[in-house]
């Protein structure tokens, strides 16, 4: 499995979009129905939805974010067989930072859970990729504060 990262891409080629999320310097974290593991939210692009309405509307099925600040981080890709791409070509979406300020009080996804906590956990639903993508953000963070 590999995991790039890019400036930009031609939009029609995003197919997710994946949101490091933050609620008053907490990580927020989503936990499936189906599953017993940890993951960012963020999901699949809907037919002719801007990627930047993919995040927003993935942002608040999963964590119930009604307030929220939300900008692009970077492009990424892909490569290798997982659970949301069979054919293990590469595959592209939008990782995103939003900032939540308030929630709703009840979800409306496939989540049972969401979790606002202070490290990450160690039990990831995508362990090759997900973690990869914070480290990503936290990066590029780190380099704008250094400016």
């Amino acid at each position: 499995m590999n995991v790039n990262f890019y400036e930009r891409i031609e939009d029609e080629r995003l197919r997710f979009a994946v949101i490091v999320a933050r609620h008053h310097g907490k990580w927020v974290l989503c936990k499936h129905r189906e599953r017993d593991t940890y993951e960012l939210p963020g999901g699949h692009r809907e037919p002719g939805e801007p990627i930047m309405d993919t995040a927003r509307r993935e942002l608040q099925e999963e964590t119930g974010a009604m307030e929220f600040s939300i900008e692009p981080v970077c492009v990424y890709s892909v490569i290798g067989e997982n659970r949301v791409n069979q054919s293990g070509e590469e595959c592209f979406g939008m990782l995103y930072a939003a900032d939540i300020e308030a929630f709703h009080g009840e979800l409306h996804s496939e989540m049972e859970q969401v979790l606002i906590i202070d490290e990450l956990p160690a039990q990831w639903t995508y362990p090759d990729i997900q973690p990869l993508l914070v480290e990503e953000y936290l990066k590029r963070l780190n380099a704008v504060k250094k400016v």
